[in-house]
């Protein structure tokens, strides 16, 4: 798979939800006329149990943006208090994949997020009962 594909998927996403926080913190029913709101960006939010994938050895949230081939997503790995301490951005495409953490500004947006929409909302905490 090809690195610099990946990354600008990445930095396309990243970009997509930079966007759609900052309209979600002026106002929460703000839309923008391609991406929607940032509560119909995305496929699904859920809990990924370690042991669910092979050699899967760290659960994870999951913020699944596409399915199929290709599909993409972040992973949340968090401390116990749903704190993130690794965010990574992920592309499958046919028995083919590629993980990238993110650093720096990516990671403080997608953290940033993770605490103040998924886990301030109770969903964190009820897909991860959910995936018990």
């Amino acid at each position: 798979m090809e690195k610099k594909k990946v990354i600008q998927n990445k930095d396309e996403r990243i970009k997509d939800l930079k966007k759609l926080w900052s309209l979600f913190l002026k106002d929460p029913d703000a839309h923008d006329e391609e991406l929607g709101s940032i509560f119909e960006y995305g496929l699904c939010f859920d809990y990924v149990p370690a042991g669910t994938f092979q050699d899967q050895r760290s659960g994870y949230f999951r913020y699944q943006l596409s399915w199929g081939g290709p599909s993409d997503e972040f992973r949340f790995y968090c401390d116990p208090d749903f704190i993130p301490y690794k965010i990574t951005y992920v592309y499958l495409d046919w028995f083919d994949g590629m993980e990238i953490e993110l650093k720096g500004k990516d990671f403080n947006l997608l953290k940033e997020i993770f605490e103040n929409f998924f886990v301030e909302s109770g969903t964190a905490t009820q897909v991860l009962q959910e995936s018990l």
